[in-house]
């Protein structure tokens, strides 16, 4: 069984912001791999879809918890569906990587995304693989001192760098096929 997390914050303000771009990527897997709609459960604390491809039991998970409170979620779902770290995979943005790009990271340390060290906390661990999904345009980059880091994630995608997020996800969806359904998936990583 593979618990793929996505982050983002929950609500009609919160939906298209740059802060939500794991959210987006879940929605957009839970199509390509036709599971069923997302359903809220209160106990999780999360909206889930479950699935699976080939003989694995899939779940993509959506915490209602808001992004600082991401590891209630995730630290629920790991212990009633007894799923260990290196079966956990956390999907989000990252603002210190390039708008365009995504990176994949294993048993690293959160880099200051918060919901990320929530996650770290909650559970324990950092040994889960993490996608990470840039989102950083040229004005974070060039330095201006006004810039305010907590609005930019939180502002929607303009329709422009929401589509070169879209463009991403096919090969989000053929990374994680390779990584996390692959037969030695569990028992080894990068």
């Amino acid at each position: 069984m593979k618990l793929i997390v996505g982050l983002g914050n929950p609500g009609k303000k919160y939906e298209g912001t740059r802060h939500n771009a794991g959210f987006l990527a879940l929605e957009y897997l839970r199509n390509e791999w036709g599971f069923p709609t997302f359903r809220e459960n209160n106990s999780f604390q999360a909206e889930c879809s479950e699935g699976r491809i080939g003989n694995e039991k899939i779940i993509l998970t959506r915490p209602l918890t808001f992004m600082n409170d991401s590891g209630n979620a995730v630290q629920t779902l790991m212990h009633f569906y007894k799923i260990e770290t290196n079966d956990l995979t956390v999907v989000h943005d990252d603002i210190d990587i390039s708008l365009g790009s995504i990176r994949e990271s294993f048993d690293s340390r959160s880099a200051g995304h918060n919901g990320v060290e929530d996650i770290i906390a909650k559970i324990g661990a950092k040994d889960f693989l993490r996608f990470r999904i840039g989102i950083r345009t040229a004005r974070v980059a060039s330095g201006d001192t006004s810039f305010d880091t907590a609005q930019f994630v939180l502002d929607a995608f303009p329709p422009e760098e929401r589509a070169l997020i879209g463009s991403l996800f096919p090969t989000l969806e053929t990374r994680l096929r390779e990584r996390v359904m692959s037969p030695t998936s569990s028992s080894q990583r990068p």
